[in-house]
C-alpha cells in the first residue's frame, strides 16, 4: 500500500510541475479565442473567398506527406509539376496539329474551287509539299516531347505511347489527297 501512496504522491508532484504549462496553454488558447471573436465582430471573416463552397479535401496518395502543404500552395497558385506541364504542352501541340490539318483542308477547298491556272497549280503543289514536310517535322517533335514527358513522369502507368510517325503521316496525306481528289473531280 505504501507503493500506491508513493505513486499517488508522484502523480501530485508531476501535476504541480505541469500546472504552470497547463495554465500558460489555457491562457494562450483564451487569447486566440478572444482574437477570433474580435475579428468576427469586426467582420474580418465576412465575404471570404470560397465561403459557402465545399472544402476540397483531396489528398494525392503519391506525394510525400511532408510536401503536401508545398504542393497545395503551388497548385492554388496555378503551378503544376514539370511533367504535368509537359503533358499539357503535348495535348496543346496535338490539338494545334489537328487544327492545322483541318485548316489546310479548308485552304484546298478555297484554292481549288473553280478553274486553276497552271501557275496557281504549281504554287499549290509547292505549298502542299511544304505542308507535308512540316507534318513530318511536327510529328517527330511530338515524339520527342512524349519521350521527355515519359522520362519526367514519376508513374510509369501514366506514360504516353509514342506516335507512329509513318502511320500518322500516311493518314494526313490520305486526308489531304482525298480532299484534292474530290475537288479535281468536280
Amino acid at each position: 500500500m505504501g507503493e500506491e501512496k508513493s505513486l499517488e504522491e508522484q502523480i501530485m508532484i508531476k501535476a504541480q510541475q505541469v500546472r504552470g504549462t497547463a495554465r500558460y496553454m489555457a491562457s494562450f488558447e483564451d487569447l486566440v479565442e478572444e482574437r477570433i471573436r474580435k475579428a468576427r465582430e469586426k467582420g474580418a471573416f465576412d465575404n471570404l473567398e470560397g465561403f459557402g463552397k465545399p472544402l476540397q479535401l483531396y489528398e494525392n496518395p503519391f506525394e510525400p506527406p511532408e510536401m503536401r502543404m508545398v504542393f497545395k500552395i503551388l497548385k492554388d497558385a496555378g503551378y503544376a509539376p514539370y511533367w504535368v506541364e509537359l503533358g499539357k504542352d503535348i495535348d496543346g501541340a496535338m490539338e494545334a496539329f489537328r487544327e492545322d490539318v483541318e485548316r489546310f483542308k479548308r485552304y484546298i477547298e478555297v484554292v481549288l474551287d473553280g478553274r486553276v491556272s497552271h501557275r496557281a497549280w504549281q504554287r499549290f503543289e509547292k505549298k502542299k509539299a511544304d505542308f507535308y514536310q512540316d507534318v513530318l517535322k511536327r510529328l517527330e517533335k511530338l515524339n520527342k516531347q512524349i519521350d521527355n514527358y515519359n522520362l519526367h513522369n514519376p508513374m510509369f502507368w501514366l506514360g504516353r505511347h509514342n506516335i507512329d510517325v509513318k502511320t500518322e503521316y500516311a493518314k494526313v496525306v490520305e486526308e489531304i489527297e482525298g480532299v484534292v481528289a474530290s475537288k479535281i473531280k468536280r
